[in-house]
């Protein structure tokens, strides 16, 4: 009686193993692959960041959006203003959808932003200057 339990104990062991391993392999695999489609680098990093920071990536922003072109900034909006209105809950939407539909146009909002070009920075205490809150309080004439 010991020796089959102990023979069952042993199978079940092999089997967990084998299992986890090839989790890991699967994941290992899937990891490597996104990075490959990130782009990698630090555009990879950006891509990264922002899909972590939103919890979607841009084709699936574009699913959910039903969008086929980022510079069609029109379909964008008149979708997402559909999608987020029908999904209202006084409407009988549903408020997890109605967040989707928002996350999305954050996400594709965010990718619009990044691929403008950045205005080169020549004097960057003109621009702190510019950009600082107005003091308070007595000011030195």
């Amino acid at each position: 009686m010991a020796k089959y339990l102990a023979q069952i104990i042993v199978l079940g062991a092999q089997a967990v193993g084998r299992a986890f391993t090839k989790a890991l392999r699967q994941e290992i695999a899937a990891s490597q692959e996104a990075a490959r489609r990130a782009g990698g680098g630090k555009q990879g990093d950006k891509t990264a960041e922002s899909n972590l920071r939103t919890g979607m990536t841009v084709e699936e922003a574009k699913q959910i959006l039903n969008v086929d072109d980022l510079k069609n900034v029109d379909c964008i909006v008149k979708n997402y203003e559909h999608l987020f209105s029908v999904n209202e809950r006084g409407k009988g939407g549903s408020f997890y959808l109605q967040s989707k539909v928002f996350r999305a146009k954050e996400r594709l909002d965010q990718e619009l932003k990044a691929q403008r070009p950045q205005p080169p920075k020549d004097d960057p205490a003109a621009e702190a200057e510019a950009e600082a809150p107005p003091r308070r309080g007595r000011q030195v004439r």
